[in-house]
């Protein structure tokens, strides 16, 4: 089991909470929830060891550049793709947005 902790830039918090995925055999779990203005916060609970680069490229891609929602992020991951990783976290974004729209 191997946890990673990432800071990344943000915009004004996230308008509410959701959830992304269930934790299973080579899946994962995206948990989004405000965070502090201007900044996001993710933890990854993994149960791959020795991954950590591409942890680390995967969420720079995500999370650099354009200002997402300010959150606060908890990935519980049971060996996810990268590709997996990256539609959990739209799916977490998406529904917040949804659920801000009347």
């Amino acid at each position: 089991m191997e946890k990673r902790d990432y800071t990344f830039p943000a915009g004004q918090p996230a308008a509410g909470r959701a959830l992304a995925g269930v934790v299973g055999s080579g899946d994962l779990e995206v948990l989004l929830q405000p965070g502090d203005d201007g900044v996001t916060r993710i933890v990854v609970n993994t149960s791959v060891d020795g991954k950590g680069a591409v942890w680390d490229a995967l969420l720079a891609r995500v999370f650099t550049g354009e200002l997402l929602p300010a959150a606060s992020i908890v990935i519980n991951d049971c060996g996810a793709t990268p590709g997996v990783v990256r539609m959990r976290i739209e799916q977490a974004y998406e529904d917040i947005q949804a659920e801000g729209q009347p």
